[in-house]
């Protein structure tokens, strides 16, 4: 039995494979197909079928994928929600290089790139909201 993806690490090429299968379900195609995933990513990196389907493998034995017979084409729908794994690969992140602290995180991105005034905002309206659950 396969391991739930959280215990398992989606590769850089895989997470590129699961975009293009996110994109496919939001867009109400319920997933993609190779060719979807060949014509995307797979262009982009000069992927061929067998690498495409390498990497499909990959993720349907980690279970974040399953596939599908649609007449005769084969769907891959995922398993696993793109928010749960930017949730995952966020903590990951935090983890290894903050110690899992939200500050220092915060802290390094503000002094290593111009905050936007935009950004400034919205991380302000976040704090302001924290605080307000705090107080509830």
């Amino acid at each position: 039995m396969a391991k739930p993806v959280a215990d398992r690490r989606i590769s850089e090429a895989e997470s590129q494979v699961m975009a293009a299968v996110w994109d496919g379900a939001e867009g109400g195609g319920g997933g993609a197909g190779v060719e979807e995933i060949l014509a995307g990513p797979g262009a982009a990196n000069g992927w061929g079928e067998a690498t495409v389907r390498t990497l499909i493998h990959r993720l349907i034995r980690k279970g974040a994928l399953k596939s599908e017979r649609r007449g005769a084409t084969v769907v891959y729908a995922p398993l696993l929600s793109r928010e749960a794994w930017m949730t995952t690969e966020s903590q990951v992140l935090l983890d290894r290089l903050f110690g899992g602290q939200l500050a220092p995180l915060v802290a390094h991105f503000a002094r290593e790139r111009a905050l936007a005034p935009e950004d400034l905002a919205r991380l302000r309206r976040l704090v302001a909201e924290l605080d307000a659950d705090e107080e509830d």
